[in-house]
């Protein structure tokens, strides 16, 4: 874990933890038992957009780890940059959620 506390690192860390988890997700539990590509994985959350929101907050229980593990090291404003690009991500969920 990175040891410097500002909030630049707390924003990057928000919003690069949860496309790991995305790209973890389609790597150890999609693309092994269905032989999708990933272009076609995206092809399908396209046509199916009511997976989206589902998956995004999958997506984000890494950022809580990651929010915890901070927050346990008492650095607190990365941690706030985490929390704020967490809440970014949930507005964005609700928001393609409201439009579906």
């Amino acid at each position: 874990m990175l040891k410097k506390d500002n909030l630049q690192l707390g924003i990057v860390l928000g919003f690069l933890t949860p496309l790991v988890m995305f790209l973890g997700y389609y790597y150890f539990g999609i693309r092994p038992h269905n032989h999708v590509s990933l272009p076609q994985f995206l092809g399908i959350l396209n046509d199916n957009r009511q997976m989206i929101p589902k998956l995004g907050s999958v997506c984000l229980l890494l950022n809580g780890v990651v929010f915890y593990l901070y927050t346990r090291e008492k650095l607190d404003i990365t941690s706030k940059g985490i929390f704020l690009a967490t809440m970014l991500y949930a507005v964005g969920i609700l928001l393609v959620k409201l439009i579906n």
